[in-house]
């Protein structure tokens, strides 16, 4: 297997393909919402009109537009087709040879809206256009390309010196420089060691690691392989949650077929570099995202954090060198590989490079998946891709970073987005969830919300995270409910401030900042909690079953 062979596989998958296909989505969001047996029906529709020689139904990842699905899209470059339900796939079938036939019928969406204008693909690049399930489709693509030229014609420091270059830093939150970490790794003498991709994504309204592993698995294994070879690893695991059941089965599916190819195991590429990757699947503890956590749950122990140092670079796995990075800094590698350092280094800002993708939720018209330059300004992100608030109401706030990140008003919708910036607001880039909010929000309930979720997802470990956020917890409820003092405040402020400096490990160095980031900006909203708690700015207090 080398160049040669990936080319003529690509060849022979565009010599199959049939003039016009139907592109339905089959990720999860769009299959909960029947997706499934409308791919079914479009197939028999297809059949029934005698176009089978002519017309593929298409089974893809995610498209994007979540909130307008499930979405069909007449390839290359036809209609998109929003909320179809399976009764109308004649009436799309019907449209190839007539386009104006199902205009009364079916909706018809605008691919030159900001939604889709605005994006730049490279980690969604292949998402809603190739089939995850057939490796084939991947190479059709380029897919492979990257790992076969550096396996063959680079040496692993070229590899890792390529990463730095590019300016990659790692998109699961903590915005740590990925060649540095990959440098650190390959550096460090073993006989053994690994590459983990870390995909337990557990941030309330976040997607964006779901929705790449079900719509291109096979970007990851090549990011871990290419990774792998950089490090000298020769064992990769991909750590995702349980409650990801089609991703997992997508990412199984992909693992068997580059095995098969030889993409996968031993002699890649018919050099001597081997490789092996198996999925750790995690019971949905939010904890085990954080590394040392997650290493203890691959090695067969309950998830719970460690301190650092020494770090996973240096004593990860069974005591060996681990490198762990999450699904999108694993996916812009093939990339980056292929396009060279400076091109991705040119597509973001300063410290900044290359682009994020996001995971719009919340009081937002677009919610979706997107993926955009760094430096794009949050008012470019929520009113121009996302059409701002439903029913033509105001943004509030905006939350980014999840449970780890902070609130930022809708005075600040014009700060660009990348790691410096968001940090001076009091919040951080997280791994994408991006959640707006508007007028009708209490941004009290907001925090009281987030802090909630990290009391019950503490592992208990280490007594500032595991009283502390109760404690944080109970202090808002009493403020919500009408029974704070004004010193409650300030012990809510000193709390959130102990917390975040002596917890182990980042989920609870981090719970407080929803709630610091609320105080700093809607500082108005605790102050009339003290007055008179049922004013028009506030809402009763809702139990933790409807806030969920």
């Amino acid at each position: 297997m080398d160049t040669t062979d990936l080319l003529e596989i690509a060849e022979r998958e565009r010599a199959a393909r049939t003039p016009r296909r139907l592109r339905c989505c089959t990720a999860a969001g769009c299959l909960s919402q029947n997706g499934q047996a409308l791919k079914a029906a479009l197939i028999e529709a297809v059949k029934t009109a005698g176009l089978t020689d002519s017309v593929e139904v298409v089974g893809v990842g995610c498209m994007g537009l979540c909130s307008q699905g499930p979405l069909v899209q007449v390839d290359p470059d036809g209609p998109l087709y929003e909320k179809v339900t399976p009764d109308q796939a004649p009436a799309i079938v019907a449209a190839l040879n007539e386009p104006s036939a199902p205009a009364d019928d079916v909706r018809v969406g605008d691919p030159t809206h900001p939604f889709f204008a605005k994006q730049v693909p490279v980690v969604l690049q292949n998402s809603g256009k190739i089939n995850p399930e057939r490796i084939e489709s991947y190479i059709e693509v380029g897919g492979y390309q990257a790992l076969c030229t550096a396996v063959r014609e680079m040496q692993p420091l070229e590899v890792c010196e390529l990463i730095t270059a590019s300016g990659l830093r790692g998109r699961g939150g903590a915005g740590y420089p990925t060649g540095l970490k990959w440098s650190t790794v390959a550096k460090t003498e073993s006989d053994r060691k690994f590459v983990v991709c870390n995909a337990d994504e557990g941030d309330p309204g976040a997607f964006m690691d779901r929705s790449v592993l079900e719509s291109d698995p096979h970007r990851i294994i090549e990011g871990m392989a290419i990774a792998a070879y950089a490090v000298g690893a020769s064992q990769g695991f991909v750590y995702v949650r349980g409650e990801y059941p089609l991703a997992i089965s997508r990412l199984k599916t992909a693992i068997s077929q580059a095995r098969r190819l030889g993409v996968l195991g031993a002699g890649v590429f018919e050099t001597r570099f081997d490789f092996r990757v198996d999925i750790r699947i995690g019971a949905g503890a939010f904890v085990c995202g954080e590394e040392t956590a997650l290493m203890r749950s691959i090695e067969g122990h309950r998830g719970t954090p460690r301190p650092r140092p020494p770090f996973p670079a240096a004593k990860g796995l069974w005591g060996c060198p681990t490198l762990i990075n999450n699904v999108e800094t694993l996916a812009n590698i093939p990339a980056i590989v292929a396009n060279g350092p400076e091109w991705f280094a040119g597509l973001g800002t300063g410290k900044s490079a290359g682009t994020k993708v996001f995971a719009l939720a919340g009081k937002i018209k677009n919610t979706g998946l997107i993926e955009v330059p760094m430096g794009t300004t949050l008012r470019t992100i929520v009113e121009e891709m996302g059409g701002g608030v439903p029913g033509g109401g105001s943004v509030k706030a905006v939350q980014t970073g999840g449970p780890s990140g902070g609130c930022i008003p809708a005075e600040h919708l014009d700060t660009p987005v990348d790691y410096e910036s968001l940090a001076q607001l009091g919040s951080i880039m997280g791994s994408g969830g991006m959640i707006v909010m508007d007028e009708s929000d209490n941004m009290v309930d907001v925090a009281r919300f987030f802090m909630e979720f990290c009391m019950d997802e503490s592992c208990g470990k280490c007594v500032p995270c595991r009283a502390g956020t109760v404690q944080i917890h109970h202090l808002l409820t009493k403020l919500r409910s009408g029974k704070g003092t004004a010193r409650d405040l300030d012990v809510l402020r000193e709390l959130c401030e102990m917390v975040k400096q002596t917890s182990l490990c980042g989920l609870g160095q981090s719970a407080p900042n929803p709630v610091l980031s609320t105080l700093r900006y809607f500082h108005n909203e605790y102050d009339t909690l003290l007055n008179d708690p049922m004013t028009p700015a506030t809402k009763p207090l809702q139990t933790s079953t409807e806030t969920r």
